[in-house]
């Protein structure tokens, strides 16, 4: 029986970078762009040291997307105790860098089931923690739940910004203005949030 593959260390310095040349990668050429010769060449080692800490662009795509992740979880926590949750949950939700990363990373899970099974997995650690905090949240706002379902209401905003975004990147701006506004009107009404751009917004 063979030996399991060695591989680097979680906590290597070489790794993060390999990770970081990767993303940024994916954000300015998307992911087609990214292989072990191209995050090698920008990272200036080898091919065959990628392969040593990633023995598959499998590997290297789902360490990207999971060290994303968590540092997402933390920040949607930190902003689902803020004083305003409704209104930081819809701008971090319509974040163009964040967004424009899991775009790619949504195109990319339609051709391998790895990613698309990781993807769907941390989403529903996403929205399991989102609907707990909000739920938490809501009554403190004066709103009813039973009025504003946290899983309806997360779904809606998911819904938005994803488009908003989509269209976005093919160019097309039509009614996002207004639709921004829409939501920001709602938002102040709702929860009792300040307009975007005010202080503490």
């Amino acid at each position: 029986m063979s030996s399991p593959r060695r591989t680097g260390t979680e906590s290597s310095q070489t790794r993060a970078l390999l990770l970081d040349v990767t993303e940024r990668l994916m954000r300015e050429d998307g992911y087609a762009a990214v292989s072990s010769r191209s995050v090698a060449r920008i990272a200036g080692v080898t091919p065959a040291l990628i392969h040593y800490y990633f023995p598959t662009l499998d590997d290297l795509f789902l360490a990207v997307f999971r060290r994303g992740a968590e540092k997402n979880l933390e920040r949607q926590t930190r902003l689902l105790a803020s004083p305003h949750p409704l209104r930081d949950l819809w701008e971090f939700s319509i974040d163009a860098g964040a967004t424009a990363l899991l775009t790619e990373f949504m195109a990319l899970a339609n051709h391998r089931k790895t990613i698309r099974h990781e993807i769907a997995d941390y989403s529903r650690k996403f929205r399991r923690q989102q609907a707990q905090l909000l739920a938490d949240r809501l009554p403190d706002l004066g709103l009813d739940l039973d009025d504003v379902p946290p899983a309806a209401l997360l779904f809606l905003v998911g819904a938005v910004s994803a488009g908003l975004v989509s269209e976005d990147l093919l160019g097309l701006s039509e009614g996002h203005a207004e639709t921004i506004a829409l939501v920001d009107r709602l938002l102040s009404r709702l929860g009792g949030d300040p307009p975007a751009g005010d202080a503490g917004a």
